[in-house]
């Protein structure tokens, strides 16, 4: 197919959602041209973003499903054949667009394969799963998050400085995760090993931008890449643990223990490789799984608003504080982490241009109880350090409180002007995107100075 026939085909589809449109009687002729313009608006963006045309259109005309009553029906009486089309006929007519998938293939293989390696390479020195747990916990990140940067700079093909520079931030956590003098039983050991994913994460973020550095809505679509990458992430782990189950059994069965094989090669180097593999489905398919997004996050936030409520409602109740030790510290952190994730994942997910909805006041009443939640540990949080003094735990767990804090307290602030028709969603979009690199810093923070400054204890 050549590009002048993919736009023939794209004005074709055009041409069948103005034919519909003008079957109905209460819409306006200028009313269609509006709708007309906003479809092709979105499906242009999705095109710059690496979307073949075909997929661009009937992404756009699912979102413009939100919009009104006309374009919900549209979408579901014309995306579904779409939706076939795209998913039995690929890239059957497409030499072009099937040599690069072939390529990208080849490159995820070379990567998942890649990781698979480099997690067995330790083992030359001495460095095995039955007694390096301290360093396989630490370096766990360094042997998968590389490669599947690796995977995505290929695809966006970046400048040899942007190479250079991620390069350099992968040397760097590995250095300090090596070089460092972490005892296994120190607060300091506990902190790499959750921090140091989140940091190269971030990192990969910059290898998935890489094409548009500058680019708010490519930023808003690594968010969107975060969630979907782990839902697959995680269905791919829910497979494997079925493999496992099944791999036990079948050689049990002729008295063969499996254990060495499984522990040693099959987990570690499945999950480094499913790492790259989720990668590259997210892309080869991106577009298609997004309609994940608003069905998670339309399940979970009323959920967690009403827990949070419930939560804030019987503290007032009893009039008791908040307990807090280290278990308890984890476990607020990893909610208010919830919480942000679940509003980061709904704005990925939400067409700019769709009207203000009960949803988006869910959201309010969601930021804000996370809100006052945050406030409470942190007055907590700041009478137990007063009182006992510095750990390299509660000042990492201070730091992320005040990080999210300030986070959430002007998220809140501009979700109640958006609701209440005083701001923008752009404006909203705009703080979350431009937020990303503090939640980096932070991250490295702790990574790189937190350990010294409290001698690594």
């Amino acid at each position: 197919m050549t590009v002048t026939d993919g736009k023939d085909e794209l004005e074709a589809q055009f041409a069948v959602w103005r034919e519909y449109v003008r079957r109905r009687p209460e819409l306006a002729e200028s009313d269609a041209d509006e709708l007309e313009d906003h479809l092709r608006d979105s499906v242009d963006g999705l095109v710059s973003n690496g979307l073949a045309a075909d997929e661009a259109f009937l992404i756009a005309v699912k979102r413009m499903g939100g919009l009104d009553d006309l374009s919900r029906e549209f979408a579901r009486e014309h995306s579904e054949r779409l939706w076939k089309q795209l998913m039995f006929t690929g890239d059957a007519g497409d030499p072009v667009r099937r040599s690069r998938s072939r390529r990208d293939v080849l490159a995820m293989l070379v990567c998942a394969f890649g990781a698979a390696v480099s997690i067995k390479i330790p083992e030359l020195f001495g460095r095995t799963f039955d007694d390096g747990g301290l360093f396989y916990s630490i370096n766990l990140a360094l042997f998968a998050l590389p490669w599947l940067a690796g995977f995505l700079l290929w695809r966006r093909r970046p400048g040899a400085g942007v190479w250079g520079a991620l390069a350099t931030l992968f040397v760097l956590g590995a250095v300090v995760a090596n070089a460092y003098p972490i005892d296994e039983d120190s607060q300091s050991a506990g902190l790499m090993a959750t921090h140091l994913p989140v940091a190269l994460w971030l990192v990969v973020g910059l290898a998935y931008v890489s094409d548009d550095l500058r680019s708010a809505r490519r930023r808003m679509d690594f968010i969107r890449f975060t969630g979907e990458w782990f839902v697959y992430l995680v269905l791919m782990g829910l497979g494997g643990g079925v493999l496992i189950a099944f791999l036990y059994g079948i050689f049990n069965a002729i008295d063969v223990e499996p254990d060495t094989v499984i522990g040693n090669w099959v987990v570690p180097c499945g999950f480094v490789a499913a790492t790259v593999v989720a990668g590259w489905l997210v892309e080869a398919k991106q577009g298609v799984i997004e309609n994940i997004a608003p069905v998670l996050t339309r399940i979970f936030t009323p959920l967690f608003t009403v827990a949070l409520l419930a939560f804030l409602i019987t503290i007032g109740w009893n009039g008791r504080g908040i307990d807090i030790d280290r278990e308890t510290l984890v476990l607020f952190d990893l909610l208010l982490a919830v919480v942000l994730g679940l509003l980061l994942y709904s704005l990925s997910a939400r067409d700019p241009q769709a009207p203000r909805g009960p949803f988006d006041v869910l959201q309010l009443a969601l930021v804000v109880s996370a809100l006052v939640i945050d406030a409470l540990v942190l007055y907590t949080m700041a009478g137990r350090i007063a009182e006992y003094g510095t750990t390299p735990n509660n000042v990492a767990a201070l730091g992320e409180n005040i990080v999210l804090l300030a986070n959430l307290a002007w998220s809140a602030w501009l979700l109640l002007h958006f609701v209440r028709r005083r701001g923008t969603f752009a404006a909203i979009e705009r703080w979350q995107t431009g937020y990303l690199p503090v939640y980096a810093l932070w991250f490295w923070t702790v990574v790189l100075l937190l350990p010294p400054l409290f001698s690594f204890r």
